[in-house]
């Protein structure tokens, strides 16, 4: 395939990016991301010349480029200003500040102003939902968007004033922590988990010293050498971790698994995208708690045997990489990571940052691990397993930044410690993402458990002159409930979650919430598999369709029709999970859609008369001969 010819334009900057990622073919995502973020694009010029510098092909590399929102071939404006469009965002007026800043700016919403200086459009959360509305202004966070900063933001883009000029309040993000437990409340200091780690000796007669003596037998390691890795492990295993990712699988067979596969090399990686909308507790954790994230990664390191790990931050993160890198530097100098960590002969780990470029998908593990490897994030069919086949089909451990903190903890005060905490199905505590209609919302920590009743009496939801309608735990991806559920417990056992918790008073329309998740869905699906990608699209359409007015019982039955075919082929949990928010409310708050229904048994989607309007416009026809007719 023929390149395109070099744009002088490009140099001497795009070649000082090339030269950091020079040959690294998994490089592809984030050479392309830097390059976006430099010149605004990415450009068939540059494209070319990535897929030269990294060995790549020419069409993997705009492969990349199309399926990432953050990425693109043509410029979207020297300011690309995007609206955070999930369900809380819409309930605090968004589209309204959005329509705002279009009038103010002379540029229409989804269009490149006539001058090419700026672009408004919308995206999906941005993980700010307990301060928003918010807006991505060249990828970097704007919470609390309010008329009067919404007329600074304007002036300032029309000034064309530099961003490392705006004024930094602009950029002030809080944490909003509410509620303190054993993770947010721990006195942790940089190296606590890893001391207590190596320093762990076999006991006599037990089976953690019969494993490393058969070990010991196998791989031609001295057995003492093996008692404190395989000590860790048995801790975090003894403490009935669960990976808080939602899906509630046991840690420390994970990590057992991982460490038991063919093959020397390991990998850990940490998922910290995030994407769920109404989930933010990870922007909280990795800004106040990333030691402890990053050793949790390094116990899992030594427990499993890898020497190479990666953070995946989510693009709409941006702002959290500097000084995350900051802190890795600090650790790499204390000896917490790097070669022979604490003085530990063969004890080598170290951790990159790999930044994403928006897209939803990639929260799931195998297109998390696809989108490492510089590739588009399509999820891989499984089995294999990443702990077997994971990043360069090596095996790997995938955990979430709520776990690895836990598993931190574990490593500093024993699994039995953490086991005493929750309940017997699920240790320890969890961290909620709390926002929606309640005067305080945060993040808040509690012991599995907890009744969600408790939660909203925290949080204030119900306090106003409107009683709380709804609760949707863990995103649209999760259930949504009514009053008559909130005793119900946060537990694997009864309400599991990776953390969103986002309550709908009374004067909320669960229909409305339920099409914006169903918009949400069909905009994130990755495309690969047809059944998620006609089906997103024809649930979105169908909503739509029913709160325009022309909806019917009939395509009421459809949905849940439609819910049966995307659970037996979609390709992933994107598509079997698509009609979970549309079914909940439809259970639980019918009224609400069925009077918005008509009273006809069936009512097509497509008007195909309407559709010919244009076409008698141009002829200068509209008698009866140019009209369809329609079948009483």
């Amino acid at each position: 395939m023929t390149r395109p010819q070099g744009d002088p334009a490009l140099e001497p900057g795009l070649t000082l990016i090339l030269e950091r990622h020079l040959g690294k073919p998994h490089h592809v995502l984030q050479a392309l991301r830097e390059i976006q973020e430099a010149f605004q694009c990415v450009s068939p010029q540059a494209v070319g010349r990535v897929a030269d510098a990294l060995g790549v092909p020419l069409a993997r590399v705009r492969g990349v480029v199309g399926f990432y929102a953050f990425l693109g071939e043509q410029t979207r404006g020297r300011y690309r200003v995007l609206f955070s469009d999930n369900i809380t965002d819409r309930m605090l007026g968004n589209m309204e500040l959005l329509a705002t800043l279009c009038e103010k700016l002379w540029v229409e919403q989804g269009r490149l102003s006539e001058d090419g200086l700026v672009s408004v459009d919308t995206t999906s959360c941005t993980g700010l939902c307990d301060q928003g509305p918010a807006i991505l202004v060249n990828g970097r966070a704007i919470p609390r968007v309010t008329p009067e900063r919404l007329e600074r933001i304007a002036e300032l883009i029309l000034a064309q004033t530099p961003m490392d000029a705006w004024p930094a309040e602009l950029f002030a993000i809080e944490d909003n922590v509410r509620r303190r437990d054993i993770l947010l409340n721990d006195d942790f200091q940089p190296g606590d988990a890893l001391r207590v780690a190596v320093a762990r000796v076999c006991v006599p007669g037990s089976e953690v010293e019969a494993a490393a003596n058969e070990r010991s037998w196998r791989e031609g390691i001295p057995g003492a050498a093996l008692c404190a890795p395989l000590s860790t492990l048995e801790e975090i295993k003894r403490s009935n971790l669960r990976g808080r990712g939602g899906a509630g699988f046991t840690t420390g067979m994970k990590w057992e698994a991982c460490r038991n596969a063919p093959g020397k090399e390991r990998y850990v990686v940490c998922n910290a995208d995030e994407g769920e909308p109404g989930t933010f507790k990870d922007r909280v954790l990795l800004r106040a708690h990333a030691d402890l994230v990053f050793e949790g990664m390094t116990v899992c390191a030594y427990a499993i045997g890898a020497h190479q790990g990666f953070l995946y931050l989510r693009g709409e993160y941006r702002f959290l990489l500097e000084p995350l890198n900051e802190i890795l530097a600090r650790r790499r100098a204390a000896n917490l990571l790097g070669k022979d960590i604490l003085g530990q002969a063969g004890f080598d780990f170290d951790i990159d940052i790999h930044l994403g470029a928006g897209a939803y998908v990639c929260g799931e593990e195998s297109a998390l691990i696809e989108s490492l490897e510089g590739k588009r994030g399509v999820p891989r069919n499984r089995p294999p397993y990443p702990v077997t086949h994971g990043y360069l089909q090596k095996p790997t451990t995938v955990n979430n930044v709520e776990t690895f903190c836990a598993a931190a903890l574990i490593a500093k005060h024993g699994g039995d410690w953490y086991r005493a905490i929750g309940t017997a199905k699920s240790a320890g505590t969890k961290l909620l993402s709390v926002a929606g209609d309640c005067a305080r919302p945060g993040i808040y920590e509690y012991p599995f458990g907890t009744p969600v009743r408790q939660v909203l009496e925290d949080c204030g939801a119900g306090a106003g002159k409107h009683s709380t309608l709804a609760v949707q735990i863990s995103g649209p991806s999760g259930v949504c409930i009514d009053a008559s559920e909130f005793e119900r417990r946060i537990a694997f056992e009864d309400l599991p979650t990776a953390g969103a918790f986002t309550v709908f008073d009374t004067s909320r329309d669960m229909f409305e919430v339920a099409r914006n998740y169903a918009h949400f869905f069909a905009h994130e699906s990755c495309g690969f598999c047809t059944p998620c990608r006609v089906g997103t699209a024809m649930l979105r359409d169908t909503m739509d369709k029913i709160a325009d007015g022309h909806g019917t019982a009939h395509d009421l039955a459809e949905i849940q029709e439609l819910d049966k075919v995307l659970h037996m082929s979609a390709h992933c949990g994107l598509g079997h999970t698509a009609c979970n928010p549309t079914l909940d409310t439809l259970k639980r708050f019918r009224p609400m859609y069925e009077r918005r229904l008509k009273s006809l048994d069936f009512e097509p989607a497509f008007d195909l008369d309407g559709a010919l309007a244009t076409a008698r416009r141009m002829t200068g026809r509209d008698d009866a001969g140019a009209h369809l007719e329609m079948e009483p």
